[in-house]
């Protein structure tokens, strides 16, 4: 059995595992909700993971040292890391769900193995606008993800840019999420559906549109 541990977001405090969509309006938005989630889980012992696109990352840097974080210590002690969608996501110029679920799986046994209480991990999906190969498989690669995090002692926010995802891509994301956060609120989402349940139903859908 999984032990929990706990985190705060949008002021509320939840327990770990949990797998959480964050929808946001504004660059602004999203680090209200994120900043204080990632300051607690520095101050903890917790190894925090950050994915964003690779242009993005000095000014993310910069946004973090302002908050009053030690990036450079963070970094070198690898307590933090700042990744590039480029080189997780979508590595090689297209979306492998397999490879990146397999990649995650490693990262949370081996902070694990370093003595982490928990991982605490936030990827900007912006990357899915690109229509690379392999986008297609993002909805099932989200549902894997909830057999997977049950198993960790970990919390994922998946960031989503409500004014650039079309609204059947959001209401899609929502049956992947068992958390939302909106408007700076976290609740939990009613439209969720279990993993296996949707896999199912994905498989189907996939088939229908093969034959």
């Amino acid at each position: 059995m999984n032990k929990q541990t706990s985190f705060s977001v949008c002021g509320e405090s939840l327990s770990a595992p949990m797998h959480i969509c964050g929808f946001f309006d504004s660059r602004e938005q999203q680090y209200e909700v994120i900043i204080p989630y990632i300051l607690e889980g520095l101050e903890n012992n917790d190894k925090v993971i950050n994915i964003l696109e690779g242009n993005r990352h000095s000014e993310h840097c910069r946004c973090l040292a302002d908050n009053g974080i030690s990036i450079a210590e963070k970094l070198s002690i690898g307590q933090l890391e700042v990744l590039a969608s480029e080189n997780t996501y979508i590595n090689g110029g297209k979306f492998a769900a397999d490879k990146m679920y397999a990649m995650l799986e490693q990262t949370l046994l081996s902070a694990s193995r370093a003595g982490y209480d928990s991982v605490r991990a936030c990827g900007d999906m912006v990357w899915a606008l690109k229509n690379l190969p392999g986008t297609d498989e993002l909805l099932e690669y989200e549902a894997k993800l909830n057999l997977l995090t049950p198993q960790h002692p970990v919390s994922l926010i998946c960031m989503y840019d409500i004014s650039s995802f079309s609204q059947k891509a959001l209401t899609d994301i929502l049956l992947t999420h068992p958390y939302v956060i909106k408007d700076g609120k976290i609740s939990k989402n009613p439209h969720y559906v279990e993993p296996l349940e949707l896999l199912s139903s994905l498989s189907s859908r996939s088939g229908a549109l093969k034959s």
